[in-house]
């Protein structure tokens, strides 16, 4: 049986969400299936594990609808797509799609480094719910990350077909990265994410305002403008812009701060969340249901726009008992995501499609 899986969305330079989750699943799996990888671009090689790859269009490339026609000559029995846009027109083989997430159905925005007529279709395609429904019916199996991603689509009726969650989880963090105890954390809060504008960054540093003492350190790489505005929104607050921090270099401040923060209206998992509890590093989170179901008991929860709030909480936390029982609690609730089970929930997928083909 020849399994491919789709690692064209892996990035050439730094992982983003989808990037990252297509690369650590790959490793995993690759340790008890054999698999091949479809490409577009033989940098994305070195993200990726030794294995036999196949070289296809960019999912950006306009022949994206027709691609099976691509796909098929290379005789697979089952691939898998770590995104839902994978073309299936003339397919014969088995095909697994990922719908992470219905963000942009509320925040229409698309992401700013797709081209300008990729852009113009993004938009057009979350108009309405039919185009993503015709998309995911013509697969066999269609895999999220969350249980609440699983219940928006099952509530909108966007498939008939059967949904497997397949959940994120951390990558290895370097052993240096040792869990701290309160007394060797630092004030400073970390925000991992980019600056769309559901991500709602603006209330993180309004929160900032309110702890002169704490610095709220910005991971992400950030545009010009980007920067500018947050700038403007500080009165008392000390922001320290990373703009792309190393892996290294966020494993570390991450494991001497006093918690990851995050205001954002809608994720389809949060895998900032288990990073930091993995470090034993509290979460100070928006109240939305995904943040709940990753979290758990180990996060303290806001209303997304009640800065006010996130800092009352920092403050919380300056209690030495109180922050320790958290950083305790949030070490056990990251047991629960590794890419060791996610691969075997992918292999099980694997085998029942196998099995009823």
């Amino acid at each position: 049986m020849r399994i491919f899986i789709d690692c064209r969305y892996v990035r050439v330079d730094r992982h983003d969400g989808i990037s990252r989750f297509t690369a650590e699943l790959v490793s995993e799996v690759s340790t008890i299936l054999p698999i091949e990888l479809l490409i577009n671009d033989r940098r994305q090689l070195r993200h990726l594990p030794d294995l036999p790859w196949h070289m296809i269009s960019s999912p950006t490339n306009w022949r994206e609808p027709f691609v099976a026609l691509q796909v098929r000559r290379l005789h697979p029995d089952i691939v898998f797509s770590p995104m839902q846009t994978m073309g299936s027109w003339g397919r014969n083989y088995a095909l697994i799609l990922t719908l992470h997430d219905l963000i942009y159905y509320q925040n229409p925005t698309p992401p700013r480094d797709l081209p300008g007529f990729v852009k113009i279709l993004w938009r057009l395609f979350h108009m309405a719910w039919w185009p993503q429904r015709l998309l995911l019916n013509r697969a066999d199996h269609v895999v999220t990350v969350s249980h609440t991603s699983r219940h928006l689509i099952q509530r909108h009726r966007l498939t008939r077909r059967p949904i497997t969650v397949i959940y994120n989880a951390p990558a290895q963090i370097p052993s240096k990265n040792a869990v701290a105890s309160h007394s060797a954390r630092k004030k400073t809060l970390v925000y991992m994410g980019s600056y769309m504008p559901y991500k709602n960054v603006e209330t993180l540093v309004r929160a900032a305002n309110q702890l002169p003492n704490y610095e709220l350190h910005l991971m992400s790489r950030i545009s010009d403008n980007d920067r500018e505005y947050l700038e403007s929104l500080v009165t008392k607050a000390q922001l320290v812009f990373h703009n792309g921090a190393t892996d290294q270099d966020y494993y570390s401040v991450l494991a001497e701060a006093t918690a990851l923060v995050s205001a954002s209206r809608d994720e389809g998992f949060g895998i900032p969340l288990v990073e930091a509890m993995s470090l034993g590093t509290p979460v100070v989170v928006s109240d939305i249901p995904v943040f709940r179901e990753v979290a758990g008991k180990a996060g303290a929860y806001v209303r997304p726009d009640d800065a006010d709030g996130f800092a009352h909480q920092i403050h919380i936390l300056e209690d030495a008992s109180t922050w320790e029982t958290k950083s305790e609690i949030a070490r056990n609730e990251a047991k629960r995501f590794s890419w060791a089970v996610s691969a075997r929930t992918f292999v099980n997928l694997i085998k029942e499609i196998a099995t009823e083909r």
